[in-house]
């Protein structure tokens, strides 16, 4: 059929081809976030794979979060300080520190650790376990999947992203009291205050908020891209690069959409 279009049509055939499979695979996508969110709420439930999940997504990622939150506030204290030097406003980068950190800093670079650490984990796990058939072992075993697998490390993710963002802030925030006080001479009192007098309930609620939906998106992502894998030991390889910038493109898209949301609602 292609031999049959001229020459010159061509381009636009291949334009409109990527963009059908780009609709057929975002179809497919939604269709299996919708099963993993269904199944997530549905019975059975196994505890024991969440709480197990919750230690592999949350406990062993707070070293990378916690040390990249540190030098983040770190660095953006001292870029705040050079910038408000050529304005004589110096004085608001606690203000802002806080600001920066909590409301985005914080959930986004919380979540990219984890979409580098555990997506690709997750991947790379379901996915071996993909070309191995032992997840068409599960269904030999009347076992759902979906419920077994995939919803225990939803919930995992979605748990533990908002307590790791928490903490993220606090250090991230520590990080802008280090430097500012140990370096640019400020009155660590006086940046403590300012810093407390200037951040708000929704400032942090805001950022917890997104960093649940990160947390879903980040463990889907995983999941789906280890579900389609195929073709051996490079197929899994290829699915955890995958489930990595796909969870990167849409925690930045999300976080566009959420900022935009919280923004026209006051929060």
């Amino acid at each position: 059929m292609t031999k049959n279009i001229p020459v010159f049509l061509r381009p636009f055939q291949w334009v409109g081809a990527a963009f059908l499979g780009l609709l057929a695979e975002t179809g497919r996508l939604a269709h299996f976030a919708g099963r993993v969110k269904l199944s997530a709420v549905s019975l059975p439930v196994y505890p024991g794979e969440i709480l197990l999940q919750c230690i592999r997504i949350g406990y062993y990622s707070l070293p990378v979060v916690g040390l990249t939150a540190l030098f983040t506030g770190a660095a953006l204290a001292l870029n705040i300080y050079v910038g408000g030097s050529r304005f004589n406003a110096e004085q608001f980068v606690p203000n802002i520190v806080v600001l920066g950190i909590t409301r985005e800093l914080g959930p986004v670079i919380a979540s990219l650790m984890l979409a580098g650490r555990v997506s690709a984990s997750i991947a790379a796990e379901v996915g071996t376990m993909k070309v191995t058939e032992q997840i068409d072992a599960l269904h030999t075993l009347s076992t759902n999947p979906f419920r077994y697998l995939y919803a225990p490390r939803f919930w995992a993710a979605v748990l533990t992203l908002p307590i790791l963002v928490f903490i993220a802030d606090i250090l991230g925030v520590f990080g802008g009291y280090l430097v500012s006080v140990g370096t640019l001479d400020f009155n660590g009192n006086l940046y403590i205050r300012n810093t407390f007098d200037y951040m708000t309930t929704s400032d942090i609620v805001g950022g917890l908020i997104k960093a649940a939906v990160f947390g879903a998106l980040v463990s889907i992502m995983g999941c789906y891209h280890g579900q389609n894998s195929k073709g051996g030991a490079s197929g899994v390889g290829r699915a955890a690069t995958l489930a990595v910038v796909s969870s990167a493109v849409l925690i930045f898209f999300a976080n566009f959409l959420l900022t935009t949301f919280f923004t026209r609602i006051g929060l």
